[in-house]
């Protein structure tokens, strides 16, 4: 009877819903929801990686993301150049100018219409012209100065990208020679600047370079310069002003080239085996004191033919061989280079033109960056001539500080990065052997050492 009553009573009863139809309904919901917004982050995604990269054009009304680069000095600039007078070569030319391929990317032109040419002319064998280009990658966007070649007479389909510069660049220099043909050397400026071209370099025996004029220009701010043919490269610089303000002192971008057979700043054996007599510290291998002295006659512009060599010290720094070295042209002035590394990865760490009289009594300091980067240290590193018994450093016209000399004739010492210094070379008897002013940290080395006060010790 108990059992019937139970049973007649729970039949009445309605128990719950089973609830997985409805969470399985939510669930479909929630995933349909969250495909839509995966499809459309996606969709966001791929196109702005698309336009990043230049596949996907950029929209117009999406503004770009502008550089710290400004407009350029020379953009408000008339045109200058025997071609641009002719309109419908200046307007095939600017359609013919394309984007930069950099190592992160294809930078396309932005706005084919904003491209000023700056100067278009014809120099011996070759047409060339300057361009103001705006540029994009992706949303970022840049203006860039670049340079444009053909043959004489070119029309502007034979046009070929050459060298680029940045746009916040004042002046702009471009040289193209080889030994056989020569070439040519240009220099554009702001109008109203004087721009002169000098080269022909020679190191004088009193310590400083000396240079021939080559061409000078009054107010238009372009100087261009024809070059011989010529067995090394030119070693020009170009020199900009306004009045008594200097715009730019300077190297030239560009390249030169020789079809001639050898290297003309290839040391001979006979020429490494006598650099090295007499040199104090233990020797470098012939293949690292080759690397060594082609590096400095390249960077003086010294053919190793007639020029004489000397391995002044040689030894560690920062646990990689080390030379101080110098190479001398006849009649001329010594040049002394300090350099450690290996023949894969080496670092210059002075380059300084000596007075020819008694520089082989010289001591020579030098200061040392940072290890693979260019911070300032307070180290300098001091190499004594032969015959040295002691040596001793002046900071800032303090008093003499002894230099711990090792067996070599070398030490280090310690200068502060921004003071002057001179070091110092005694005999054992306490005479002065000579003194040498510890040149400061080289910040350009795009002209011949000498060129600059840095690089000398002649005022």
């Amino acid at each position: 009877m108990l059992s019937d009553t139970l049973r007649a009573a729970t039949a009445t009863i309605e128990g719950p819903a089973d609830p997985w139809p409805a969470f399985a309904e939510r669930e479909r919901r929630r995933r349909r929801t969250r495909r839509v917004r995966r499809t459309a982050l996606a969709a966001v995604v791929a196109a702005a990686v698309g336009v990043q990269t230049n596949i996907v054009p950029l929209p117009g009304w999406a503004p770009g993301i502008a550089l710290a680069s400004p407009w350029s000095a020379l953009a408000a600039e008339p045109a200058r150049g025997s071609l641009t007078g002719d309109a419908a070569w200046v307007a095939a030319f600017r359609d013919r100018v394309t984007g930069l391929d950099n190592p992160d990317g294809f930078w396309a032109v932005a706005g084919r219409d904003r491209i000023k040419v700056l100067y278009a002319s014809d120099a011996p064998g070759t047409r060339v012209a300057l361009v103001l280009v705006p540029l994009r990658f992706g949303f970022v966007t840049s203006w860039e100065l670049i340079w444009y070649e053909g043959p004489a007479g070119a029309t502007p389909d034979q046009m070929t990208q050459g060298g680029n510069e940045d746009a916040r660049n004042p002046v702009v220099t471009l040289t193209q020679a080889d030994g056989q043909r020569g070439g040519y050397a240009l220099v554009v400026g702001p109008r109203g600047t004087t721009v002169t071209i000098t080269g022909d370099p020679r190191y004088a025996t009193s310590g400083v370079v000396q240079r021939r004029q080559l061409a000078t220009s009054d107010g238009d701010g372009v100087g261009l310069v024809l070059l011989p043919p010529a067995p090394l490269p030119p070693a020009l610089e170009a020199r900009v002003t306004r009045g008594s303000t200097v715009l730019y002192e300077g190297g030239f971008s560009g390249g030169w080239g020789s079809s001639a057979g050898g290297d003309p700043f290839a040391p001979t054996d006979d020429q490494l085996r006598s650099a090295a007599v007499g040199s104090r510290g233990p020797a470098p291998s012939p293949e690292l004191l080759t690397w060594f002295v082609q590096l400095a006659l390249r960077d003086s512009n010294l053919p190793a033919a007639g020029t004489t060599v000397r391995l002044r010290w040689s030894g560690v720094v920062n646990g990689q061989p080390a030379v101080l070295l110098t190479v001398q042209p006849p009649g001329g002035g010594v040049i002394a280079y300090a350099m450690h590394g290996d023949v894969s990865s080496s670092r210059m760490d002075l380059r300084l033109l000596l007075p020819a009289a008694e520089a082989d009594r010289r001591p020579i300091g030098w200061r040392l960056r940072a290890e693979g980067g260019d911070g300032r240290t307070d180290r300098v590193l001091v190499a004594t001539p032969a015959g040295t018994a002691t040596a001793a450093v002046t900071v800032a016209g303090g008093a003499p500080a002894p230099v711990e000399l090792d067996p070599s004739g070398a030490g280090t010492t310690s200068v502060p990065p921004d003071q002057p210094a001179t070091v110092t070379a005694y005999a054992a008897d306490g005479t002065v052997l000579a003194s040498t002013p510890v040149p400061p940290f080289e910040n350009d080395s795009s002209l011949l050492p000498g060129d600059t006060p840095g690089t000398r010790i002649v005022p």
